[in-house]
């Protein structure tokens, strides 16, 4: 277990020195992991409506922030080029999110092909039901694209990196939370990127 939340810990501070250095980014986070939170709530009493609060507004928010807001040059701070971050990342880079947001906008037209969704739904009414059928079609995609990539972690990595990868991603609301609340007073100061102070002590306490 020791062994465990220290990986787990590597993952969460690699994923924020490399991909959070945007104080929008940053901010984007904070309301993405609030959005997340409500969905949470909501993942037994109305999944549909879960699924759509987290792909709309907590993956619309969070994805802008890492496409339109991070920078993608070289990384002084990490010494590393934005070409090396993107091949080292353990979960979704930017090159698997564009497929991964792409069946996501896709697959409601699937109702068009087929109301019935291949015989898996009855076919919907209303406005409501074919809400709720998008919904719990972005449920499976969300739940799908979870356990591909820990599943194909296990074998290009190993098992233990799977599987703290999808804590990570499940347990990122609350750390976000914690990690950005104060990111968005720092934006309103004008300070559109952080200095990455720590970052910089942390590598200067390894290499004393």
């Amino acid at each position: 277990m020791r062994d465990f939340l220290a990986t787990l810990n590597e993952q969460r501070w690699d994923d924020h020195r490399y991909y959070h250095q945007s104080r929008i980014n940053q901010t984007l986070h904070f309301l993405s992991a609030a959005g997340f939170l409500v969905a949470y709530s909501m993942i037994f009493s109305d999944p549909a409506m879960a699924a759509i609060i987290g792909w709309v507004w907590s993956m619309g928010t969070r994805q802008s922030g890492h496409f339109f807001f991070e920078p993608q040059g070289y990384d002084k701070v990490n010494q590393a080029t934005n070409e090396y971050k993107e091949a080292i990342k353990v979960g979704y880079n930017l090159n698997r999110k564009v497929i991964l947001i792409s069946i996501w906008l896709l697959s409601p037209f699937l109702l068009l092909v087929s109301p019935t969704l291949f015989g898996l739904m009855t076919p919907a009414d209303t406005i409501k039901q074919t809400m709720d059928q998008i919904g719990m079609i972005w449920l499976f995609i969300a739940v799908a694209g979870l356990l591909f990539r820990t599943m194909h972690l296990f074998f290009i990595r190993d098992i233990k990196t799977g599987l703290v990868w999808m804590t990570k991603i499940l347990t990122d609301p609350l750390h976000d939370l914690k990690m950005y609340y104060k990111a968005p007073f720092y934006l309103m100061r004008g300070q559109l990127i952080d200095p990455m102070d720590h970052v910089v002590h942390e590598k200067l306490e390894v290499t004393a």
